[in-house]
Formats: structure tokens, C-alpha cells, sequence
């Protein structure tokens, strides 16, 4: 996979770079995180870039780009903490959209998230779940022209911005999931903002109703699309945090170069030079493994797929976490005040290992797959 920006990569790269600028600037980031629900404006001015449609194939409206290019947009978005329900609908949801062999829910959903008219969120832990994707509780069951609907979920990453979500349930002994609108009968739905500036959503089901053809996938098929939709969210994962990465590299080099002390810059003080430098390594690094993630999208060899992305999901944190405590350390104290965005991009850097699979997760995931080997 050839990983230099061509020119429409170029060209949507210096897009995102001016609109988050623009319209993602530290105050706007700071208000939207504490509003509940999806932000119209802002959605609508990354969907008019054409970053809700990125990962659609044509015949749904959208453009089909390569999980390259989601990688060099990711990094962007990154950069500029652009928070939202970017990758939850328009990477998670859309993958396991296109993977669960529906062509019904795809033809209805795909068309309406590429012109940012839907968003979708996917809910599949529960109970004292961190990383099984079976569901524990949630139950499904058939009842005449409908499905009945009975669990709780927890930690919807942004559920309270979806028209609707894709849950998994227990359907006669099987994982199953369902596409269900927030608004359905019987769904409650608690929002949250998170430490990192994103936010979540608990979700309870009562007995809610939906039709038969609201069955996205079963079985073996719907486990194939849940996993893909969990590995597109790693890939962008990893290049988001690398982004925000490269951004407070940026931020700390300008503020040694700025700050003084005994009556010369910071800059000048070859301990610092030093460390600055080992945090341009981390975020190379961290870019790098992005890179490695996109490309194990394409392996057909399921375990070496699973390497390559645990091991991005291992490192990329680690490397975050050296660049986010040096940036705070070499901004003293004030860097972890609210005066400062340094403290937003700790936290969202720091908070990643957490999303998606943690450490242990994905350590005990590799180890697993070498002792296979």
C-alpha cells in the first residue's frame, strides 16, 4: 500500500486543515463537548468535506476511498481534536454496515450517513464487560412481525449524537444485531461528556419492538461485521492520536521557544532539546503504526490481522502517553489547567487506551496469537 498523499488526498487534507481552523478552535471544542447531541453545524461541515462518506462505496452516495486515506484524515481530525460521532458512525457503524450483508439496512442507512443526514452508533458492551463483544444480558426474541428487545448497555460512545444504533443481542443462542432507532418505544437513553472531550450514553431496552427487517446480521456473519467495524475503529483510532500527537509536539516546541528562564528560552536548554526530540520519534512511531493498522485492514490472514492491529493498539497509547506527560512536564503546572489546551490533548491521548480494547486486551491478544503460531 503506497501510503503518499496523491493529490485528492493532498487536496482533503489542506480542506480539513482549514475548516477545523476554523470551526474547531479551542472554545468551540470546549462548548461542544458539554452540549448533549449532535452538533448540526459542525457535522454538516465535515460532511460537505465529504468525511461521513469516506469509507461508502459510490453506489451509496459516498466516495470509497481507501483506509489510506482514512488514516491522512484522521491524522488531521486529530490534530484539531475534532470530537463528534466521527469515528463511531462514520467508521465503526459504516464498517459493519458494509460487512453484515444486508443490502436492505445498507441501501437504506449508507446513503443517509454519506450526506450527513444519519448517524449511527454502535452499543455492544454491558454489564462488567470491557472487551467481550458476546453479549451478556441483552436478549432478542421473536415475536410474530417484530422483535422484542430486553438489556442495558453501557458506554455508547456517542449514542446521545445517533438516530439510531446498532445493538447486539442473544437471538435464539446466537449473537445478532439490530438497528434500532433512538427514538423507538421503550429505549432510554442516559448522555455524559467523557474526560477526553468526547461523550457516551447508557442505554436501557424495555421491551422495545422492531421490526423484522430491522435484523442487520446473525451468527457467524454478524460477529464477521462487528469485528470489522471494531477494527476500522482501531486503525482510526491510532491516526487520531497520532494526529493530536503531532499537534502537541507543535504547541510545546513553541512554547520552549517562547517561555524563559535565567534569562534565555527554554529552547535553548539542551535537556529540553532532547526530549522534544524523543517526543518527534514517539509521534513518528505512533503515525507509523497508524499506517500498520490501515494496512492490516487489507490481510486476509485473520491472525496476522489481529497482530498487526493489536500491536498498533499496544503501542500507539504507550508512545501518546511519553509525548502527553512530557508536553505537561515541560509546560510546568499550568499545562494541566484549563488556561491551556495542552491538558485536552493529554487527556484525549491518555484516554485512548481505554477505547476499543486496552492494553491488557490487546497484550494478552498478541501473546495468545504467538504462542498459536
Amino acid at each position: 500500500m503506497d501510503f503518499t498523499y496523491d493529490e485528492q488526498q493532498r487536496m482533503l487534507t489542506d480542506s480539513l486543515r482549514r475548516l477545523v481552523k476554523d470551526k474547531f478552535t479551542f472554545e468551540a471544542r470546549r462548548e461542544q463537548s458539554q452540549q448533549s447531541g449532535l452538533n448540526d453545524a459542525s457535522w454538516q461541515s465535515l460532511a460537505e468535506v465529504g468525511v461521513t462518506g469516506l469509507l461508502i462505496p459510490e453506489q451509496y452516495d459516498g466516495f470509497g476511498e481507501s483506509t489510506a486515506t482514512l488514516v491522512a484524515t484522521q491524522l488531521e481530525l486529530g490534530r484539531g481534536l475534532v470530537s463528534g460521532p466521527l469515528i463511531p458512525s462514520a467508521v465503526i457503524a459504516t464498517a459493519v454496515l458494509l460487512n453484515s450483508g444486508n443490502d436492505t439496512l445498507k441501501a437504506d442507512y449508507l446513503p443517509q450517513m454519506a450526506a450527513g443526514s444519519a448517524v449511527l452508533a454502535l452499543a455492544y458492551l454491558e454489564g462488567e464487560q470491557q472487551n467481550d463483544i458476546e453479549p451478556s444480558a441483552t436478549r432478542a426474541s421473536e415475536t410474530g412481525d417484530t422483535y422484542t428487545l430486553q438489556g442495558d448497555k453501557k458506554l455508547v460512545w456517542a449514542g446521545g449524537s445517533a438516530h439510531a444504533l446498532i445493538v447486539s443481542a442473544t437471538l435464539e443462542n446466537e449473537l445478532a444485531l439490530f438497528v434500532v432507532a433512538t427514538d423507538a418505544e421503550g429505549l432510554t437513553l442516559h448522555d455524559y461528556p467523557t474526560i477526553d472531550g468526547y461523550r457516551c450514553a447508557t442505554l436501557q431496552l424495555n421491551n422495545v419492538q422492531v421490526p423484522k427487517k430491522a435484523l442487520l446480521a446473525r451468527g457467524e456473519q454478524a460477529r464477521q461485521a462487528l469485528e470489522s467495524g471494531l477494527d476500522y475503529g482501531v486503525t482510526a483510532l491510532c491516526a487520531h492520536t497520532a494526529g493530536a500527537m503531532e499537534k502537541l509536539v507543535e504547541i510545546t516546541a513553541e512554547y520552549i521557544k517562547t517561555r524563559q528562564q535565567f534569562g534565555k528560552p527554554l529552547a535553548e536548554f539542551q535537556v529540553l532539546q532532547h526530549r522534544l526530540a524523543d517526543m518527534m520519534i514517539k509521534q513518528e512511531l505512533a503515525a507509523s503504526m497508524a499506517y500498520v493498522a490501515a494496512t492490516a485492514l487489507g490481510e486476509e490472514d485473520i491472525a496476522e490481522r489481529r497482530r498487526m492491529l493489536s500491536s498498533a493498539k499496544v503501542l500507539v497509547p504507550e508512545y501518546g502517553r511519553f509525548v502527553g506527560e512530557s508536553a505537561v512536564q515541560m509546560h510546568g503546572g499550568i499545562g494541566m489547567t484549563d488556561e491551556l489546551e495542552v491538558g485536552d490533548y493529554f487527556k484525549r491521548i491518555t484516554f485512548v487506551d481505554y477505547l476499543l480494547g486496552n492494553h491488557d486486551y490487546h497484550l494478552d491478544r498478541l501473546m495468545a496469537l504467538f504462542d498459536n503460531a
